[in-house]
């Protein structure tokens, strides 16, 4: 079941009715002021991962140049 509501529809009693109805189904899990948790650190395929240093984009650049000096050797 889907209900599609517009910018337009200025309804706010049938939104807060919605937003009351989708948190009873989800138990009670509802987000309240945008505080929207994504729970993405505490997947478990991510556990072991590492979080990217700030000199990440060296390696783009170094890939890029690596692309480019192919580029050059196989056409010339």
């Amino acid at each position: 079941m889907g209900i599609i509501v517009n910018k337009e529809n200025k309804n706010d009693e049938l939104s807060r009715r919605i937003d009351a109805d989708l948190r009873t189904k989800m138990g009670g899990t509802g987000v309240i002021d945008g505080d929207t948790p994504d729970l993405v650190d505490e997947a478990e395929y991510v556990k072991d991962f590492k979080k990217t240093s700030k000199f990440g984009w060296v390696w783009i650049v170094l890939i890029l140049l690596a692309i480019l000096s192919l580029i050059s050797i196989f056409a010339f």
